[in-house]
């Protein structure tokens, strides 16, 4: 994998051969493939040691989100499988946030591995203004909370953010440049939004200065996903 390439893969499928099969033809072009619940909770901690024992970089995507001592553990566990990324739920407050920084630091030392980088999932790219208001009675905009959640993880020692591409000039300015900016929603031109209902195109994100862009079904249901991941980051090398 390139360690430039700015496109993360979500590999989001059950089925481990079919995972291990994609991995082959997506890895030698993307910076690195996401692991979530969905195979996690099929497959374990194997389904990570698949990608990494072939040299692939992770982005380990399970969103902890418990009290402090939990996620403290789980994510000294998750740092000893060697991944590069690893999420966690920014909404769980500052103390589990300093809690998992705790322990990826400790989990990668023991080890012996570098440590992985910290990211808070901010607002879910499929909540929208009404239902963050409406169903979560949460009164600031979309894009207040996500700074305001972003502040408190940066001050709480989290690498970066996970957020929608529409708050990645917000983010910038709040958490300075050297601060980590994840964004999913990302939908080539065209493309279905599916589930999503805060996107962007790959374009558009690097242009507004997303470090990294997360894509799944555009390209693991495509017919050709190599095509599409070049097309993307031709796009992208020009916006930015």
């Amino acid at each position: 994998m390139h360690s430039c390439n700015p496109i993360i893969v979500a590999i989001d499928v059950s089925d481990r051969a079919k995972m291990n099969e994609l991995a082959a033809v997506i890895a030698p072009h993307a910076g690195m493939l996401k692991i979530g619940l969905e195979l996690f909770t099929k497959h374990g901690p194997a389904i990570v040691t698949d990608i990494t024992s072939k040299g692939g970089r992770v982005m380990l995507d399970l969103k902890l989100h418990d009290i402090p001592n939990t996620v403290k553990r789980a994510a000294a566990n998750a740092a000893g499988l060697g991944v590069e990324l690893l999420t966690i739920h920014a909404g769980g407050g500052g103390a589990m946030v300093r809690a998992a920084r705790e322990g990826v630091a400790a989990g990668a030392r023991e080890a012996g591995m570098p440590r992985p980088k910290l990211l808070a999932v901010t607002v879910l790219t499929s909540i929208d203004q009404e239902t963050l208001s409406g169903e979560l009675g949460v009164r600031r905009s979309v894009g207040e909370q996500v700074v305001a959640l972003a502040r408190m993880a940066q001050a709480a020692g989290a690498d970066g953010v996970v957020a929608s591409p529409k708050e990645i000039k917000a983010l910038r300015a709040a958490c300075g440049r050297d601060f980590l900016i994840v964004t999913p929603g990302i939908r080539p031109a065209g493309a279905a939004v599916d589930d999503q209902k805060r996107t962007m195109t790959p374009g558009e994100a690097a242009a507004a200065g997303a470090n990294y862009i997360v894509v799944g079904r555009p390209v693991v249901q495509a017919a050709d996903p190599v095509a599409v991941l070049e097309a993307m980051l031709e796009e992208m090398a020009h916006a930015s």
